[in-house]
């Protein structure tokens, strides 16, 4: 029990001597012992790479479940070392309403028909979006929380450390001078002098094995950047696949419902907007359904690769032409394609028995066909 008590007031008097050195420090009252321009420099990127991780995992959560209340269900789970339960996503729900709506609906109308087609669709795409936030969970937002939950609470709690043997140290320091002081006016025996110095050797000592702890730890922040740089192609990757496969979706989509549409309302033609070139990489804006006008028929016209197209015999049809954007550079593959330069505008119309994918397209004396996903149709 005495042991105990003598160690409490042993404490207390060390915290106190803590208090009262940096209380004197923010007064400019007492000296401080100033670290190298080096630790400074690791202090300051082991800050900034936790902010900046904080930040970024915050902001991915809510790129993966824009829901707070399910975030916040999904966090206490995950305290609670239980499994989160599953979620229908957006897509999916999406697609349960539009196939309970065919089936009231009529499911063999052509509204009900299409709904089923949309529903099968966006379907896939829930899927699709579900494997997404999982495959990102596991390879970015895991290995970000490890780092913020295991080692930026050692790294924080060494630098604690660091910080009560600096202010330790210094208070040694200032004990010195005073002792050194009142030595000199007599009112203190040598080995006063002596203890103090003992004990700023001692203090010396552990402030300078603490540093080395914490410098090793600070300087390990570089092997986090290079982890969480492999963590962020993964993520890149699982992005890239997650998109593509929803361009894949909604491309299969967009021609069942160009046939369809034709059979309904003859005469039109359903293009799109969507700047979709090969490498699926790159952005595309949002898919628009654009009506095109309808020339005469070519005799021997045939989608690419399985007949040549008759360049001579094409026309622009009566009910007139539309002027598009080129989105992307295209290499014609044959004589009866145009080659396109990204930027430039061109007049292009369809034609009856056409690939849906293709439109005729002309800049100035030359016409060819030209690919749809390399054109942003202007109204």
């Amino acid at each position: 029990m005495d042991f105990n008590m003598k160690k409490l007031a042993s404490d207390a008097g060390i915290f106190f001597t803590r208090a009262v050195q940096f209380t004197e420090e923010k007064f400019g009252q007492a000296e401080k012992t100033e670290l190298d321009a080096h630790f400074e420099n690791l202090l300051s990127r082991a800050d900034s790479t936790k902010n900046w991780t904080e930040k970024i995992l915050r902001q991915t959560e809510v790129l993966l479940q824009p829901n707070p209340s399910a975030r916040v269900e999904e966090f206490l789970y995950e305290k609670l070392d239980r499994k989160v339960p599953s979620r229908v996503t957006n897509g999916e729900l999406l697609a349960q309403y539009m196939a309970e709506a065919a089936s009231e609906l009529g499911p063999t109308t052509p509204y009900g028909k299409t709904l089923t087609k949309v529903a099968e669709a966006e379907k896939r795409l829930g899927a699709a979006e579900r494997d997404f936030i999982h495959t990102a969970s596991i390879n970015f937002l895991t290995p970000l929380r490890n780092f913020l939950e295991g080692d930026w609470k050692t790294i924080s709690k060494e630098r604690r450390l660091l910080q009560n043997r600096r202010l330790d140290l210094d208070a040694c320091k200032a004990r010195l001078k005073k002792a050194k002081a009142a030595e000199a006016k007599a009112t203190l025996w040598n080995d006063e002098v002596d203890k103090a110095e003992q004990e700023l050797r001692v203090a010396q000592t552990e402030f300078d094995r603490q540093a080395e702890v914490t410098r090793l730890l600070l300087e390990g922040i570089s092997s986090t950047h290079v982890n969480h740089l492999r963590c962020l192609h993964e993520f890149v990757e699982s992005q890239t696949t997650y998109y593509a496969q929803c361009y894949r979706h909604m491309l299969d989509l967009q021609k069942q419902l160009g046939s369809s549409q034709g059979a309904i309302f003859p005469g039109t033609f359903v293009g799109t907007t969507e700047p979709a070139s090969p490498p699926l990489s790159s952005t595309s804006p949002t898919t628009a359904a654009a009506t095109m006008p309808v020339g005469p028929s070519v005799a021997g016209l045939a989608p690419p690769g399985e007949a040549a197209l008759c360049l001579e015999e094409v026309t622009p049809p009566a009910s007139g032409t539309r002027k598009a954007r080129v989105l992307y550079d295209y290499e014609a593959a044959d004589s009866s394609e145009l080659a396109l330069l990204a930027d430039e505008l061109i007049t292009v119309y369809s034609l009856p028995g056409m690939d849906p994918d293709w439109l005729i397209g002309e800049r100035g004396n030359k016409k060819g066909k030209v690919p749809v996903t390399y054109l942003e149709l202007l109204s």
